[in-house]
């Protein structure tokens, strides 16, 4: 452990300024750069490239040269080699004062061997796919005409009905033209087809738990499944989503395809980055080079634990802070990514989170979307300079508004009840969500995610049916308090044994209690003000079987199940249509405070019922005046309206820009646990 007032000298006199830390690869010339200012020696560990072969060219690529690395101002160990490098391994080897010295992979490394062991040297350039110089970052205006979608790259392709070659790969996204039986659009198409802005991926950088080296299609191996909450290397993808982990260009050149493909489509994408803390503490690349400074203390020097996983990343220290940045922007700019979420942002102090929006905006692009979890996961010694709900207001990033998520479904895993869900009296917050959280904690629209469910926790179709008392029914999987599945010898036997759509009617799927409460759920969202955000698979009402942490459950609970398309069709249809209304009507992504106080005016609300009304001519909108009605009663109400000529265009289950049916008398009849929508022009 680092005494405080070598820390102290740390952060005031060793920050360096440059952005070339890492490796500098030239033509004939390879520049190494690290930041460690305790070492008092500091040695290249440079190995030559994997090529396989005979024993005698497999026992001399495990030679290693160890080159000493001089040491400059600012805490900088430096080397340049001349010669081409390409495909060499490397680590860094520390020693200090007290004689002990270890080997560290570089933090800064831009790709690896197999599950991250070496650092490797390649030249970027030789990783562009076919098409990457005209690659194009699809613009957003504001974030509010985002429309997100939270997916696992590998539970996007991996189940049999998705048709994709490539399971569980990034090159699933680059499949096209593939349909189901009934010919209904799948994999990178089905995404088109719905709609959505965004795919906002779960961690894809280079994470700790999956073996790279048993990735092989194995579903039954729940070992090959991760969430990637565990950072290993942050600047490299991660191996096991690559046709080929064992080559360190094949995952580069392959998340770059990915990328490209959905550029291609018009569908940007969003990295879920873990800066908050790394999956080891003693073992990190950070400890091993500059001990004690990357990572908080709790008073007696133990090491804080604010994100429950063991430690929490110092963020506010400089030099913390600047591998942020630098990382964040080396995605943006290397891969073209467009946006970042991040978890537990909480524990990141608000300076960083603020100097890096300005900095990604202003140096990068104006169309990068950042948010994330204003919250931690336990007690941090940041304090006051956490980034909680509030502290976004104006600098540039959005955060998670779990006040709304509350209020539409209840709680995250239990039997409690939401506005959807059956709960009494929330009509008065569920104004204050729909309103974009402006009395709440937002400057504007633009600062909160509205959604009602993600990867954690259980997802909104065994939400629902929990909250209905179904999941003892619906043979739910439950856990005995060691962690084994209740009844069952395996998560398979369980997933066999579920029924989670035991109650639906094929026939009459708009008519299922449950289908109609989830339809309701994030029919809320798409239509609120604010920036919305699905999971993955809702719009084919996908389960997990009361798995409310399936992180570790693998493929069997987690792989989105293509069938259900054709199967829920008509529950597709609904979110496509919501998503299209969206994106046609500029009503619904008002920009600021002051437009949603000036033309969003309240009609009626209370007794499990909310409706509004939307000044479509104040936001250049092609309808005058757009009236929203939310009905969370099982019964239908008689509502007075203004008198005129309008269309309905959202109403039982259907959803879309096309008139259903008028209503001329000034009453309009609404559907229990249903959303309402209709417009009126002057001239009707």
């Amino acid at each position: 452990m680092i005494e405080e007032d070598k820390q102290e000298i740390l952060i005031s006199e060793d920050t360096y300024r440059g952005r070339d830390l890492g490796v500098t690869l030239e033509a004939q010339a390879c520049l190494f750069k690290v930041w460690s200012p305790l070492a008092v020696q500091m040695e290249l560990l440079l190995y030559p490239p994997l090529t396989g072969g005979t024993p005698e060219e497999e026992s001399n690529q495990r030679k290693q040269q160890a080159i000493p690395m001089q040491k400059k101002e600012q805490g900088i160990w430096v080397l340049e080699l001349e010669g081409n490098l390409s495909g060499y391994r490397y680590m860094y080897k520390p020693t200090f004062e007290d004689g002990h010295s270890t080997n560290a992979v570089d933090p800064y490394a831009r790709a690896v061997t197999m599950n991250g062991e070496m650092g490797v040297i390649v030249r970027l350039e030789q990783t562009h796919p076919y098409g990457w110089s005209e690659d194009i970052r699809p613009e957003l205006t504001s974030p509010v005409d985002a429309v997100l979608y939270e997916l696992h790259v590998r539970d996007f392709s991996i189940h049999p009905s998705s048709g994709i070659t490539n399971k569980g790969k990034y090159l699933a996204f680059t499949e096209t033209g593939l349909r189901d039986s009934e010919g209904n659009t799948l994999g990178i198409d089905h995404l088109v087809e719905l709609g959505i802005t965004h795919v906002h991926l779960l961690p894809v950088f280079d994470f700790a738990t999956v073996d790279e080296s048993r990735i092989d299609g194995d579903t039954t191996d729940a070992s090959n499944y991760n969430w990637g909450y565990d950072p290993l290397h942050y600047n490299v993808p991660e191996g096991s989503y690559a046709s080929r982990a064992d080559d360190p260009e094949t995952r580069i050149r392959e998340f770059k395809s990915m990328v490209l493909a959905l550029h291609n489509k018009g569908i940007g994408v969003i990295m879920d980055v873990v800066y908050n803390h790394t999956f080891d503490t003693e073992g990190s690349s950070f400890e091993k080079l500059v001990p004690g400074y990357y990572y908080r203390q709790n008073a007696d020097g133990t090491y804080s634990n604010g994100s429950g996983t063991g430690n929490e990343v110092a963020t506010e220290r400089a030099m913390v802070r600047k591998f942020i940045i630098d990382s964040v922007r080396y995605w943006a700019e290397e891969y073209h990514v467009d946006g970042f979420r991040f978890d537990l942002m909480g524990l990141i102090d608000t300076t960083t989170m603020k100097q890096l929006a300005a900095e990604l905006h202003t140096e990068v692009s104006p169309s990068i979307l950042l948010y994330g979890e204003p919250w931690g996961a336990l007690d941090s010694p940041l304090g006051d300079d956490m980034t909680l709900k509030g502290t976004q207001r104006g600098a540039g990033f959005v955060v998670f508004n779990d006040n709304f998520r509350g209020v539409i479904k209840g709680d995250s895993d239990g039997m409690g009840t939401g506005f959807a869900t059956g709960a009494d009296g929330k009509e008065d917050e569920l104004w204050t969500g729909v309103r974009g959280a402006i009395q709440d904690f937002a400057d504007g629209p633009f600062e909160t995610i509205n959604y009602v469910t993600v990867h954690d926790n259980l997802n909104l179709w065994d939400k629902v049916a929990r909250t209905q008392g179904l999941h003892d029914a619906l043979n739910f999987l439950t856990y005995d308090d060691d962690g084994r599945i209740r009844g069952c010898e395996s998560v398979e036997e369980a997933v066999e044994k579920a029924k989670p759509y035991l109650h639906i009617d094929p026939e009459h799927i708009l008519e299922n209690e449950t289908v109609r409460r989830c339809l309701l759920a994030n029919g809320i969202v798409l239509t609120s003000q604010g920036v919305p955000l699905i999971a993955a698979g809702d719009e084919l009402l996908r389960s997990k079987y009361g798995d409310a942490n399936s992180h570790q459950s693998g493929d069997a609970v987690n792989a989105i199940h293509w069938e259900q398309k054709q199967l829920f069709k008509p529950v597709f249809d609904y979110y496509r249509g919501l998503i299209l209304l969206r994106r046609e009507h500029p009503v619904f992504r008002l920009r600021t405070r002051e437009e949603i106080e000036k033309h969003v005016r309240l009609i009626e609300k209370g007794n499990g019922l909310l409706a509004y009304e939307l000044n479509g001519t104040a936001a250049k909108d092609s309808w005058d005046r757009i009236v929203v009605i939310y009905n969370a009663a099982k019964e239908k109400r008689d509502l007075s309206v203004p008198t005129g000529t309008w269309n309905v265009i959202v109403e039982k289950g259907q959803a879309g820009i096309d008139t259903i049916r008028t209503v001329q008398d000034g009453h309009v009849h609404v559907n229990g646990l249903s959303i309402t929508v209709m417009y009126s022009n002057s001239n009707s």
